[in-house]
């Protein structure tokens, strides 16, 4: 695991978005228990996960001829969105797609709104060039048109295809507008805790259902917040010793081989079958 411990709610959250909704979006509160106490989070803290993650929305009670969870309707086009920037935005930006420009000016009475939209642009991958001024890869035009929508803010801000004309020497310039070494730390983190695992399994083999949830499911908790952090820049524009490669690739190889084993142990305990 990272550094700094995962949270049950988080955890939880990977357990719905990468198996439950294959297998018709709900689970026990039972079963929930026991997958989750093989990553070391007892009954207590579940149970006060649950709680938090109903008042937030995201899960909702449902008896099944058992007392459970079903992942909310409301959040399933998040965790779709989630799916695109983890899975399948692994590779940086071409230059030549443009830019994403992202413009608003709120109301000091409703400075809330601000603070809330500087807090999105930033989750999506948006850099600050300038005050009320956000920019990102093209590519990310759609996820920010959709999160504005989602979230009601879409009468604050205008939205650009932009391209950059003149005249600074760009690769210089956006190291102003992201923290790149704050990003490089994280990709660092991540390479530093799982490289040992890659390695074992390599040596070993395919591991055991169970083993293979207990890796992965703190693997993809740690991970689904790079592709957050990074802007996915076109590769120009980045530092030499740019570590997000090495960190997606080996991502992408510890996915590969764990998923399976994972969703099946999942299967085992809970006796869901894909939806």
């Amino acid at each position: 695991m990272s550094d700094s411990p995962l949270r049950p709610s988080s955890l939880i959250n990977t357990v719905y978005g990468a198996f439950l909704r294959r297998l018709g979006c709900w689970i026990s509160i039972a079963d929930l228990i026991t997958l989750m106490a093989e990553l070391d989070v007892d009954g207590p803290a579940v149970r006060s996960a649950i709680s938090r993650l109903k008042k937030r929305g995201v899960l909702e009670p449902e008896r099944r001829g058992a007392t459970g969870y079903r992942l909310s309707p409301a959040v399933h086009a998040v965790f779709d969105e989630g799916d695109r920037r983890i899975f399948t935005s692994l590779e940086p930006a071409d230059l030549a797609d443009g830019w994403a420009m992202a413009v608003f000016s709120v109301p000091e009475s409703e400075r809330s709104h601000r603070y809330q939209l500087r807090t999105r642009l930033t989750w999506l991958g948006f850099g600050n060039i300038a005050p009320g001024v956000w920019l990102a890869p093209g590519r990310l035009l759609d996820d920010a048109r959709s999160m504005l929508v989602r979230l009601g803010l879409s009468g604050y801000v205008h939205l650009f295809a932009a391209e950059y004309a003149a005249f600074s020497d760009l690769p210089e310039t956006v190291g102003s507008w992201w923290d790149f070494p704050a990003i490089q730390t994280q990709y660092a983190a991540f390479t530093d805790t799982y490289a040992p695992v890659a390695a074992r399994l390599a040596a070993e083999g395919e591991p055991a259902a169970a083993e293979a949830f207990r890796h992965y499911v703190p693997l993809l908790t740690q991970w689904r917040r790079l592709p957050y952090l990074d802007p996915g820049l076109p590769s120009e524009l980045l530092p030499a010793d740019w570590n997000a490669v090495a960190a997606r690739r080996l991502f992408q190889e510890l996915h590969a081989v764990l998923l399976g084993p994972s969703l099946r142990h999942v299967r085992e305990v809970t006796g869901l079958r894909e939806a």
